[in-house]
């Protein structure tokens, strides 16, 4: 299945941010190191300088993955009128059958984050839910069968403007 190329603009700026850091910060210092660690002599034993050269390959390839799909990303903002509405980027309460709730954040696939309840809105539970309203019931089939969702609350974080 294909990943959306949405976005929250929080989830754009941490990518950003790990862009930066590993551009400005990262690389100049694991660049140093090598270059410290050939000065040393015999490369083909020289631990440091063959580990130094492994995690700039690292840094290297991270990079041109965030450099191409910070370029495909669509950062998505909420709108006032969606209030009222599930849709991307919506912060919804759930009850389960067993009157447990729970909360998720409907987010793009490159921020999910189940333990912050953070789920991607290509997940079969984030697709069920969109364009429902508060009061209604929800469907979802799982790999454990299928499971009812009543949604109590949404909430759009309308600040990131």
């Amino acid at each position: 299945m294909k990943r959306s190329n949405y976005i929250t603009r929080q989830g754009w700026q941490v990518l950003d941010d790990e862009l930066k850091f590993l551009w400005k910060q990262e690389r100049p210092k694991v660049t140093q190191a090598v270059s410290e660690a050939a000065a040393l002599g015999d490369r083909s034993e020289n631990a440091e300088y063959i580990y130094g050269k492994k995690r700039l390959r690292e840094i290297d390839r991270r990079v041109r993955f965030l450099m191409k799909r910070l370029d495909e990303l669509t950062i998505v903002y909420p709108q006032r009128q969606q209030a009222g509405k599930i849709f991307f980027g919506a912060k919804v309460g759930l009850i389960d059958e067993d009157d447990q709730q729970v909360n998720y954040q409907l987010v793009g696939p490159d921020e999910f984050n189940v333990s912050e309840g953070k789920i991607s809105i290509d997940s079969p539970i984030a697709r069920a839910l969109l364009s429902k309203q508060v009061g209604d019931e929800v469907m979802v089939k799982t790999p454990q069968g299928e499971r009812y969702l009543e949604v109590i609350s949404i909430d759009y974080d309308f600040s990131t403007f």
